[in-house]
């Protein structure tokens, strides 16, 4: 059998310079760690195949293909993506984000030990919340609101395009304003669908709705807030690391923590149950969503921990032309 080849599908932007761009790490880990093992690279612009899903019979030629962003499905495809936090990535042959297979998977806390629990947490708290930093970049400028609002994170058109939502944008932001109980409902547009969220915000507004637009940094409205309202954004999970409850409008591969809405007026039982005890063991689900099951580009073990996926796909090192075990 000839050796499988590696290929990267990436932005077409970014074909020539992908190993100098931050959000594409991982494909310069891989090559990193693995060319020197016998692997070989290609990289492909990834508009030139259905990397949305669909047909996979594009990609079942004998190589092992990676897909940025992807949501394709079938033989010789991972699909890959930031994790919502660095430095964890998803390299998986469901999808990613939403649609990523740790969506299926059981979180049982008491499988989960406190104390690397506890120890993972507080190093993720003092790597975002503690210094107002988030997945995106924000507003340096400190913002205060009153205690006990709503934040609401709208993604723009994307999770309605690709069937992630049980609701649109708009619908969600009316039904939390009507929801909301006499609470402050802050909304923020996402930062690369600006005009769009902000036409969305406008029909509200205009309507008499009462919501609070905002562009001020997520960790500031988290701080202010009682619980975060998106889609399946990252900054759900952002609240998390401020033990923030979420409600969700679409599915997630992070619904295990989180009360999800699938009819707009279901908001205000959803909003209760959120903010009824006990509170959600945040420490040990996001250690155990990122530390069990996402790729840490920066961790120990990288290759092998990269190589076992790729196995788990139909491609162990020999089909691949590795030589031997990474160090």
């Amino acid at each position: 059998m000839a050796q499988a080849r590696i290929v990267f599908h990436l932005p077409g932007r970014h074909r020539d310079d992908w190993r100098d761009t931050r959000h594409l790490l991982l494909y310069r880990r891989i090559e990193a760690a693995l060319v020197p093992l016998g692997a070989t690279i290609a990289v492909r612009d990834r508009r030139d195949g259905p990397f949305q899903g669909g047909e996979t019979l594009a990609y079942d030629d004998g190589d092992l293909h990676i897909l940025d962003t992807g949501r394709a499905r079938g033989p010789g495809v991972l699909n890959a993506a930031l994790a919502y936090l660095h430095p964890f990535w998803h390299l998986d042959p469901v999808g990613v984000l939403a649609e990523s297979s740790i969506g299926a998977r059981a979180f049982d806390p008491a499988r989960v030990r406190t104390q690397p629990a506890r120890a993972f947490y507080e190093r993720m708290q003092a790597r975002y919340p503690a210094q107002r930093r988030s997945r995106r970049e924000q507003e340096a400028e400190l913002s205060r609101f009153p205690a006990g609002a709503i934040s609401v994170f709208l993604q723009g058109p994307l999770p309605e395009e690709y069937g992630l939502t049980y609701a649109s944008g708009e619908a969600m932001l009316r039904a939390v304003a009507q929801g909301a109980g006499g609470r402050a409902v802050l909304v923020k547009p996402h930062p690369l669908a600006v005009e769009h969220d902000a036409g969305v915000i406008a029909r509200v507004v205009a309507d008499g709705l009462p919501v609070t637009p905002t562009s001020a940094n997520v960790t500031d409205m988290i701080a202010a807030s009682v619980a975060t309202v998106s889609m399946n954004s990252a900054c759900a999970i952002e609240g998390f690391l401020q033990r923030r409850p979420a409600i969700l409008f679409g599915p997630s591969d992070f619904q295990h923590l989180a009360e999800t809405v699938r009819q707009p007026e279901d908001f205000p039982q959803a909003l209760a149950r959120a903010l009824a005890g006990p509170e959600p063991e945040y420490a040990r689900f996001l250690f155990w969503y990122f530390a069990r099951n996402c790729l840490n580009v920066s961790g120990a073990g990288f290759a092998q921990k990269v190589l076992a996926i790729f196995a788990g796909a139909g491609f162990a090192p020999d089909r691949l032309g590795i030589r031997a075990d990474p160090g």
